[in-house]
This record gives structure tokens, C-alpha cells and sequence, in this order.
């Protein structure tokens, strides 16, 4: 299952910032990578482990702004499509690993 999480907030002033950048290095240290700016995803295994991410987010939310959480499982992700551009990882491909004997 793939947790997505988007976020519209505010930064007009320092303290927004602060609560910006605080909750992206939140999304960071608890396994998110940036699909897009204000898209993150996470993979997670099961129901159980959702429903921790999901409860970890709430206890971590920033104080103004809007955050979006959604769930798909993996069969659903593997549908998306890209319409323009191309799908950039710093995830090593298998083919990419270098196999040192």
C-alpha cells in the first residue's frame, strides 16, 4: 500500500516557514519521498501500519494550512500514468547495483 500525503501551507511569515520546513523534515525522517513539491509517499505494508502513519501524521500536523492524506494499494499505483515528463528516483534499480566479488 502507498500513503500519499499532499500539503498546502502557508509561509508568509517566519513562523509559517518554521512550521514548513518542520513538518517536511517530519515527512523526510519518517520515510516519505517527494513525488512532487507538496507530494509525498511512503510504502507501507499493511492496514495496521496505515493506520500508524496515519495517526503519527495527526500528532505532527502543522498548526495552519491544508494536509491531505490518501491511501491506494500498490495495484492501483502501478496504473498511474505519466502524461509529460518521466519518473526520477534516487532509488537504485537492481540492473544499476554494481556487484562487487
Amino acid at each position: 500500500m502507498r500513503i500519499f500525503v499532499f500539503f498546502d501551507l502557508p509561509t508568509i511569515s517566519l513562523e509559517n516557514q518554521k512550521e514548513y520546513r518542520k513538518f517536511r523534515k517530519y515527512l523526510v525522517k519518517s520515510g516519505f519521498m517527494m513525488l512532487q513539491e507538496s507530494v509525498y509517499c511512503k510504502i507501507v505494508l499493511n492496514q495496521t501500519a496505515v493506520s500508524g502513519v496515519y495517526e503519527n501524521l495527526r500528532k505532527n500536523k502543522p498548526p495552519k494550512g491544508l494536509v491531505q492524506i490518501l491511501t491506494i494499494t500498490e495495484k492501483q499505483f502501478s496504473k498511474s500514468e505519466y502524461l509529460i515528463g518521466e519518473n526520477q528516483s534516487d532509488v537504485i534499480n537492481s540492473d544499476e547495483r554494481l556487484i562487487i566479488i
